[in-house]
């Protein structure tokens, strides 16, 4: 199920970003310090009251030429259309400005619930000043202070109330995937290769993303499968999908109600950078995933194109080492039988459970192979390891002192996991924690 979306709204310098950053908090950080995850964020992950929800910063997205009415005008339509709830920031300092007033004219129509937050408030005899807002026609205005993170929990609390409390239900033994890709490489060529001759097609009924058809079939041994439906996924009238941080936005919402993600790459046009920006947030998302290179059959071929291309995905993705690479083409149906099969035996690694007294048996050869690092004369010494999780699946290692854990080393231990066991497509995580 999809977490509640806010989406942060306003003119340019108002804060928006500020706010975001500091609602995000921790949650906005880099998983992995590793080349090709993105650090232009204006999609992320928040917490309040021990509800989860996803936040996006509309100031991050970049609407080119556009005169710039038209860009706060268009930047409140993707929010309209992309939140649950909408918080409209304006500035204590500069009071209520005509594009302001063009916002709130535009939002006061949306029959979305909007939250009006004056940002700037560094002090307590700024109040008075917000008092003005109310001519928005938008309800209480809330006096906030982005760089101090003052009034912020006033703010969310109100957000969290309109927070939809009907649960999705989940169906079992469903595995549910879409395709993420930057425009143009193939997706709906594709979504109806997948669904094609020998699939039949048991349902179609809107998710619970606004505009997205999720597709129910079975495939050829009676595995069901959900396919969401990115490609559904746009604004009705103007579409946005050129707008390069609004589709990575886009491919944000269906990672995070899929199990498995099937990232798509042009064949013919190669790798881009917004490949890596979306393929990073699959990754951190720690869902499977399947690398798909579409368009093979408008490549020009020698015996070693295949391989070539591989071994570049690979460069270019070294934190995506576990994720499977398939060669296909939409338009000649070529492999794409293989797909469904592919993404059940990352299913299955997804949901794999190693027995503790095995996996310490793993570690402990591990340790014997390259011993613990030691720092400054202090050695670290590993006690104990079991698995605490699965999509995807997570262990925890018992040791004597946490920061003795260096990266480098829980990434020999994952690599001897992975060499003992069969993760394929599915990141896997390490948890280092002291033994008390």
């Amino acid at each position: 199920m999809a977490n509640p979306t806010i989406a942060i709204v306003g003119r340019p310098n108002v804060g928006k970003s500020t706010l975001f950053n500091r609602i995000a908090g921790e949650r906005i950080s880099i998983v992995e310090d590793t080349p090709g995850v993105t650090r232009d964020r204006i999609y992320a992950t928040g917490e309040w009251l021990g509800k989860e929800f996803s936040i996006i910063d509309t100031g991050g997205i970049d609407l080119g030429d556009e005169p710039f009415m038209d860009q706060i005008r268009h930047q409140a339509e993707i929010a309209i259309e992309e939140a649950d709830v909408i918080i409209f920031v304006g500035s204590g300092q500069e009071g209520v400005t005509d594009a302001d007033e063009l916002v709130a004219r535009i939002l006061f129509k949306s029959n979305k619930p909007v939250i009006l937050a004056v940002n700037k408030v560094d002090n307590p005899e700024m109040r008075n000043e917000i008092y003005e807002f109310y001519s928005l026609g938008l309800g209480d205005p809330y006096p906030v202070s982005g760089s101090h993170g003052l009034g912020l929990g006033d703010v969310l609390d109100e957000a969290i109330r309109h927070f939809s409390t009907e649960i999705e239900p989940e169906e079992e033994g469903v595995i549910k995937f879409s395709l993420i890709g930057r425009p143009n490489v193939g997706k709906s060529s594709l979504i109806n290769g997948i669904l094609g001759e020998e699939r039949v097609i048991v349902s179609e009924i809107e998710g619970t993303t606004r505009d997205a058809v999720d597709t129910h079939f079975v495939g050829e041994n009676g595995q069901k499968f959900t396919m969401i439906d990115t490609a559904g996924m746009r604004k009705r009238g103007k579409v946005y999908e050129s707008t390069e941080k609004y589709s990575v936005m886009r491919a944000m919402r269906a990672i995070e109600r899929s199990d498995i993600v099937l990232f798509v790459i042009n064949a013919e046009e190669g790798i881009r950078e917004q490949d890596k920006r979306i393929a990073g947030y699959a990754h951190e998302a720690g869902r499977g995933l399947i690398i798909v290179v579409n368009k093979w059959d408008l490549v020009k071929k020698d015996t070693n194109s295949m391989r070539d291309f591989e071994q570049e995905i690979r460069d270019e993705f070294q934190y995506l080492d576990y994720a499977p690479i398939i060669f296909v083409s939409a338009v000649t149906r070529q492999r794409l039988n293989k797909l469904p099969e592919l993404i059940e035996r990352v299913s299955e690694s997804q949901n794999l459970r190693i027995p503790s007294s095995v996996l310490n048996d793993v570690i402990m050869d591990a340790v014997a192979i390259n011993p613990t690092p030691t720092d400054k004369g202090r050695r670290l010494k590993i006690f104990y390891s079991t698995q605490v999780a699965v999509k995807p699946p997570a262990f925890v290692i018992f040791v004597n002192e946490e920061e003795l854990m260096h990266f480098s080393y829980a990434r020999f231990l994952e690599n001897q996991i992975r060499n003992a066991f069969t993760f394929e497509g599915t990141p896997i995580r390490i948890i280092a924690r002291r033994r008390k």
